[in-house]
């Protein structure tokens, strides 16, 4: 369960919960196959390292 951050606050960054669900899943591939290092340091589970960036603002949910 994840609890930082809720995901009532989580879903205000983007149009839908399928595109936030887009693109934590598109993130988390993103850290996990090419940014080992990064996720190393962070000491987080990827996808909740995703949806931190999101949170934060590092991210932008964009529609295509």
């Amino acid at each position: 369960m994840m609890i930082d951050p809720p995901i009532d606050k989580l879903i205000k960054h983007a149009e839908c919960r399928y595109a936030l669900t887009v693109a934590v899943a598109k993130r988390t591939r993103e850290l996990v196959t090419s940014e080992s290092d990064y996720l190393a340091k962070s000491g987080m589970k990827p996808i909740s390292l995703a949806c931190k960036e999101i949170y934060e603002d590092k991210i932008k949910i964009v529609r295509d």
